[in-house]
């Protein structure tokens, strides 16, 4: 257990590199905008590292100015804090982002576990029906909640939030009433904000065993500076197998494979036997009209996991998220721009300097202006032809809003 005084030496190493614009990886290793490792805290103070290192060799020896900006970097914490009013307003002056805030708002806890499960659901699927009696059972007397993402597009997430919803609680009754509709609810810190705002003192997620790791991660790194719990739980729903035909097999990305190749006996084994035939055609026809089917559209673009070999061959020819673009995290709904790119992984950093780590095949690319922010005479449409037009100022002033200061 730390003690007392470790904890203050560590607060004033997250306090520096605040000022400084880093952003934690969670381990004690700092980051700067641009993606690149620049300190670590050890022993409470912050250390620096040169810009020579190499990843997988050993580091050269620090400057003797690298030596000292390490070696002075607490007595700077304690020396620069300035009272939290004057130091906000000369951030500002300065023209600075402010830092996120470092707690969340005090809250009476009167609620005991609420229990989450938040997806995609796109289109929904037998495979989700399993997943929603998971976190039933799991629930403290029925209190849980269902939150569909809002994320849209027409490759990998083809429905709309409103429709998906609808067909959702058409398709799963016994749930309908725990199944939310609300655009406030965006991404997972959303969900877990309000949350916490309601007064609860616990919550459980449950997920796809391919994402518990990711909601434990990302839901306990930020408990206690966006929200506060006692405890934050993340179990799985099981694991799913693509080679079964069964429930165990069953996925949305099967589902949109079947609707692009027209193969309707196949998109009927995805739908729950609540749902009729005349009801499936109607989803069917629907879920192929909001993808615009046509020629000329490739499998790793509707079902990435059906055609890894060509997705990945596009990510390595940099045909797809590039650095400095700007894409969505599918399962948990971030938003942020690449900074670093991997083997088949992305770093991404939110405009809340929130950094995540995303597999190329869970993320979608939202740089462009949605289709239904196209309509003529809007200031929506007026940016988004700009951006088509080089030397358009507006999209100078996209690129610049995420360039380093």
């Amino acid at each position: 257990m730390k003690s007392f005084f470790q904890f203050l030496k560590e607060s004033n190493a997250v306090q520096q590199a605040t000022r400084l614009g880093l952003t934690s990886d969670g381990h004690g290793g700092w980051y700067d905008k641009r993606g690149e490792f620049v300190a670590k805290t050890e022993k409470g103070q912050l250390k620096f590292y040169n810009k020579r290192q190499r990843i997988g060799k050993q580091d050269p020896p620090q400057s003797e100015k690298e030596r000292k900006l390490s070696q002075s970097s607490s007595e700077k914490s304690s020396s620069q804090e300035v009272p939290a009013q004057s130091q906000d307003s000369s951030q500002q002056s300065a023209g600075q982002q402010e830092p996120i805030q470092q707690g969340p708002p005090p809250v009476e806890k009167t609620k005991g576990t609420l229990t989450i499960a938040f997806g995609r659901f796109n289109p929904p699927t037998t495979g989700h029906e399993k997943l929603l009696d998971t976190v039933s059972s799991n629930s403290e007397e029925g209190d849980y909640i269902i939150i569909p993402s809002r994320s849209q597009d027409k490759k990998k997430n083809p429905l709309d939030p409103d429709t998906k919803i609808s067909v959702m609680r058409q398709m799963y009754p016994k749930h309908s009433e725990k199944i939310v509709n609300d655009p406030a609810n965006r991404t997972i810190f959303d969900v877990l904000k309000k949350a916490h705002n309601d007064g609860y003192t616990n919550v459980r997620i449950v997920g796809g065993g391919d994402r518990v790791k990711e909601f434990d991660k990302l839901a306990n790194d930020y408990n206690g500076k966006l929200y506060q719990f006692d405890n934050v739980e993340v179990f799985s729903a099981g694991d799913r197998d693509p080679d079964s035909e069964g429930t165990e097999g069953m996925s949305a990305s099967k589902q949109r494979k079947a609707a692009a190749e027209g193969d309707y006996a196949s998109f009927r084994k995805g739908v729950p036997k609540s749902m009729d035939d005349k009801q499936t055609k109607q989803l069917y026809t629907t879920l192929r009209g909001a993808m615009g089917i046509k020629e000329g559209w490739s499998l790793w673009q509707i079902a990435p996991k059906f055609d890894w070999k060509n997705l990945r061959e596009n990510f390595i020819k940099k045909n797809i998220y590039r650095v400095g673009d700007i894409v969505e995290n599918l399962n948990t709904g971030l938003v942020g721009k690449i900074i670093r790119r991997g083997t088949n992984y992305l770093i991404c950093v939110t405009e809340d300097d929130i950094m995540f780590k995303s597999w190329i095949k869970d993320v979608t690319d939202v740089s462009g202006v949605p289709a239904n922010q196209r309509e003529v005479g809007t200031d929506a449409l007026r940016k988004y032809a700009e951006t088509m037009v080089k030397g358009s100022s507006w999209g100078r002033q996209f690129i610049n809003k995420y360039k380093k200061k």
